[in-house]
């Protein structure tokens, strides 16, 4: 077996004793993300909750969770909730949306452009 093929196969070694209790075994990497006040990004933002939920695609049930506290956001959605706070117009270059959301992104934009930068 090549160097490479034993490195891969010691790497899921050491996931699977690491996923079984031995955390003496492998490495997790855990970014550091801030938490974010869903509210007051989407204010800030001068969106609707349904805006804000078309835009990023998020369920409108789920911004009202995290703006009402029953949720909060985690894992790679809050690691997006925070690329949005810092760079929404970014965020909306990135996602390319088309046709119906595409023309509430221009509308939103162009209405908030003031606020976007």
């Amino acid at each position: 077996m090549s160097d490479a093929g034993k490195s891969i196969l010691d790497g899921l070694r050491d996931a699977l004793a690491y996923a079984k209790g031995d955390a003496t075994r492998g490495k997790v990497w855990k970014p550091s993300v801030e938490e974010i006040d869903v509210q007051s990004v989407r204010r800030r933002l001068k969106m609707t909750q349904q805006e804000f939920s078309t835009l990023f695609g998020v369920r409108l049930d789920t911004v009202q969770n995290w703006e009402q506290g029953r949720r909060r956001p985690e894992g790679p959605a809050l690691v997006l909730l925070n690329v949005i706070a810092r760079e929404p117009v970014a965020v909306y270059r990135a996602l390319r949306r088309r046709g119906a959301v595409a023309k509430l992104a221009r509308r939103v934009v162009s209405k908030r452009r003031h606020v976007l930068r």
